[in-house]
């Protein structure tokens, strides 16, 4: 079994060698997450920094999945700081460890993601996946609604454009 857990950034900065472990898992397995297969280390450790940053300043919502104490699993959600958008958060980087997939922990962390939008007053969420990925058939069965595609919008480890789906969900009435 596992648990979610929201980690601050000090929690986040003692997790980095499993946040890092668990991005290059996810993009060598051919996760569209920004980055190209083979990921470097330096550069999964860059990224986390910057996460760490948005963590301590109070921008993103970090959530893992652990199972046996270890991260399996982890989803992020960036808080829109301007004026206009106060009411609407992006989902990101939802991550489940090759291993441990197909077993629920990507729903729950999705969840969990979904209860602490509605903490932070967020009742818009967005989110964009390649299309054809496993993910858009979770993003639909958590009621998340397909607004559109984009062509050719990231590029694969084959050098292929694929189109990127972006979704919406409204939490107005959880």
């Amino acid at each position: 079994m596992w648990i979610i857990e929201l980690l601050d950034e000090i929690q986040t900065r003692a997790a980095l060698p499993e946040l890092i472990a668990l991005l290059r898992d996810a993009v060598d397995d051919g996760a569209s997450v920004g980055f190209l297969p083979p990921l470097d280390e330096q550069l999964a450790r860059a990224y986390w920094a910057e996460v760490v940053r948005a963590v301590e300043n109070q921008s993103r919502i970090l959530l893992v999945a652990r199972a046996d104490l270890q991260i399996v699993g982890t989803v992020q959600l960036d808080l829109c700081t301007r004026q206009n958008g106060l009411h609407r958060a992006e989902v990101m980087k939802l991550l489940v460890h090759t291993v441990h997939r197909r077993q629920g922990i990507g729903e729950a962390l999705m969840r969990a993601l979904e209860r602490e939008a509605i903490r932070a007053q967020r009742t818009t969420l967005i989110l964009d996946t390649r299309v054809g990925d496993p993910s858009e058939a979770l993003y639909a069965k958590l009621g998340y609604v397909r607004a559109g595609i984009i062509p050719e919008c990231a590029r694969s480890a084959n050098g292929a454009l694929d189109a990127s789906a972006i979704y919406y969900r409204l939490l107005k009435d959880q």
